[in-house]
């Protein structure tokens, strides 16, 4: 931190995003506690056909799949995507991202992969929240591996209602049709990892993954902050 943020820090602590104690200067968003103790999965030591890979068989042609940590409604670590998504915090985005992209850059996750793209969102969501939390942890990741953000390959074309209360199939059927590629050329002969914020039942990477499956040589991996247990 420069001399400016530590004098901002001093007269407005920053706050973990996860427990709310005071952040260290050379801590971003999360405490390294919390950073610690979050419930990783390690998917990416088995991203063929861990039990998040395993969503997308026969259902799109995604080749890895992995996730940081686990998701679990109404734990700690869930205030973790609520704050990064509705309460104005795309730093989450990018401070959790590169955090991700380092401890899974020694697997060689990224080994491969030509570009990052994030899951879009639809003009409404962007209006409310003024960014694309995917898009963020996308630009966090991207600060690690270098890998390039392509944001203009893949539109949401409608808005749909929030997946939260559906089931699985009532997933897909709410986001079926949802995506539009917008410029293949971007993508052609690329192997691509999609980036979310939650994986549940995988219904919005796989109509992600089938709007842009046709591409001539496209390969398609997926990458999420977290996976939600079952």
């Amino acid at each position: 931190m420069n001399w400016w943020s530590r004098f901002l820090d001093f007269i407005s602590p920053r706050q973990c995003a996860i427990c709310g104690r005071r952040l260290m200067p050379t801590e971003h968003s999360i405490c390294s506690v919390c950073l610690l103790h979050l419930p990783r999965t390690n998917y990416q030591l088995t991203p063929y056909n861990s039990k998040m890979a395993q969503l997308f068989w026969h259902l799109a042609p995604i080749e890895r799949a992995a996730a940081f940590y686990y998701h679990e409604s109404h734990s700690e670590t869930a205030s973790l995507i609520y704050k990064l998504k509705y309460n104005n915090r795309p730093d989450i985005g990018e401070d959790i991202g590169r955090v991700m992209a380092n401890e899974m850059a020694v697997a060689k996750y990224f080994d491969g992969i030509d570009a990052l793209v994030p899951v879009p969102l639809s003009r409404k969501r962007m209006r409310q929240r003024g960014y694309n939390q995917s898009e963020q942890i996308a630009r966090g990741i991207s600060a690690v591996t270098l890998l390039p953000v392509i944001t203009k390959a893949l539109c949401r074309k409608n808005f749909t209602k929030s997946q939260t209360a559906l089931n699985r199939q009532q997933r897909q059927e709410n986001v079926a049709e949802t995506f539009e590629l917008r410029d293949g050329n971007l993508l052609r002969n690329k192997h691509v990892l999609l980036i979310d914020d939650v994986c549940t039942t995988g219904a919005t990477l796989i109509a992600c993954a089938n709007a842009i499956k046709n591409i001539e040589g496209i390969r398609i991996s997926v990458l999420t902050l977290s996976f939600t247990k079952s």
